[in-house]
């Protein structure tokens, strides 16, 4: 649980996993949660990586850990948040690491590969979006003028729950997963939620889609509600390099609903661009 300040002294907690053999040099994989949630999101999969990855898990400034003591407010945005990720990756002291990102985190993940290409090997998106349409915008208000007037008037944790169930996880295949995800969910800070939900509503990387020359996967629901085909044509039509998967579902967590899956195929992916095998293969 390694902590470091961002430049404007914000603490910046990640989780590390390793149990990569000792006298080996394994690659360095972030895992970058998506808006909301925390490090805590990736948990099925460490089981899956961390005998051929070291794994990084980071909270996003504000969330999980990565918060002031005194409950002090943290100035949030895209600029900020690419820092941080910054900040970390200086930190671990490697030349290059694998991403990956979910939702929001792959957003993060194509901004960063786009500014930073020499510090990324491979990008994987998981259920990653260029935009959010304004058809998903009014689902998730919920009848209310906006997401955000949803969010303050029925509480975080009422909102999460509500549109969970009409597009994150089936909550009747899997109840426990889906109370997990709102109980997880709702311990962020209100404030925080709200403030980040307006930067995810307004992010738009159309634009530079095109500057993003490394490797990518990307990983999605069969018929995505948040990533709709459109912004699939736009993601194969723009990227120079770039491989998608779809998994058997139309809900947007498909890491939490097919870890092994969604493992077996970054895995696949970082190690073949890395020249290496399976640690137990």
């Amino acid at each position: 649980m390694p902590i470091i300040q961002a430049n404007d002294g914000t603490p910046l907690n990640f989780e590390v996993d390793d149990h990569t053999d000792p006298w080996e040099r394994r690659p360095v994989l972030i895992l970058l949660h998506g808006n909301g949630r925390n490090a805590q999101f990736w948990y099925q999969w460490v089981p899956y990586l961390s005998r051929d990855f070291r794994i990084v898990r980071p909270d996003m400034r504000g969330l999980g850990k990565s918060i002031f003591a005194d409950g002090s407010a943290v100035d949030l945005s895209v600029e900020s948040l690419i820092e941080d990720l910054l900040e970390i990756i200086s930190a671990l002291g490697v030349d290059k690491v694998h991403f990956c990102g979910e939702s929001m985190g792959g957003i993060l993940g194509l901004v960063l590969a786009a500014q930073h290409p020499s510090l990324i090997k491979t990008l994987t998106l998981v259920s990653t979006p260029v935009f959010i349409e304004e058809e998903m915008k009014e689902r998730y208000a919920l009848g209310y003028a906006s997401r955000i007037e949803a969010m303050e008037k029925l509480g975080i944790r009422k909102w999460v729950s509500e549109t969970t169930k009409i597009t994150r996880l089936p909550a009747d295949q899997n109840p426990g997963l889906y109370e997990w995800y709102v109980d997880e969910f709702s311990k962020g800070d209100p404030d925080l939620q709200i403030r980040m939900s307006r930067i995810v509503n307004q992010a738009n990387v159309t634009d530079i889609l095109k500057d993003v020359k490394v490797p990518v996967l990307g990983l999605y629901p069969g018929e995505g509600q948040i990533t709709s085909k459109s912004q699939e044509r736009l993601l194969q039509n723009s990227l120079s390099d770039f491989s998608m998967r779809k998994l058997p579902t139309n809900y947007h967590m498909v890491q939490l609903i097919f870890p092994a899956v969604c493992c077996e195929q970054l895995m696949d992916f970082c190690l073949g661009h890395d020249g290496l095998k399976k640690a137990d293969a």
